[in-house]
């Protein structure tokens, strides 16, 4: 499986991005499409997570009410909107994934965590600033 993560740039604080994830490959049923974002001099962290087939979706609270993570299946592409950005969502945003031949148990509890992910796209820059 391979990702490819497009759709960064520069944009004014309170504008908004949409970040894609095209996945390549063999897909399985149950898989999950995760991003993530390593600001400069910090940590890589998860901020949103798309499951299928059961299309439920995951966002971390720092972002909650701002991103938007959505499927087009058709595309095997997953997208996540960031609205009301800020200078300190400036990052590179990674796509990652996991999947699996079984259902997954727990999911809520394993998607936050980044070595939980198994395939990796190239990341996204994102900049906010005025």
């Amino acid at each position: 499986l391979q990702l490819q993560a497009s759709g960064g740039g520069s944009v004014q604080p309170g504008g908004s991005l949409r970040l894609s994830c095209q996945t390549f490959g063999i897909i399985m049923t149950n898989n999950v499409v995760g991003w993530l974002r390593q600001a400069p001099g910090k940590e890589r962290e998860w901020i949103s997570a798309f499951s299928s087939p059961d299309g439920k979706t995951y966002n971390a609270d720092a972002v909650k009410g701002r991103v938007t993570i959505s499927r087009d299946g058709a595309k095997n592409t997953v997208y996540l909107e960031i609205h009301n950005l800020k200078p300190e969502d400036t990052a590179v945003y990674y796509c990652a994934a996991r999947q699996s031949p079984v259902p997954f148990l727990n999911l809520a509890t394993l998607i936050g965590d980044e070595r939980w992910y198994r395939y990796w796209g190239q990341g996204t820059q994102v900049t906010v600033s005025s």
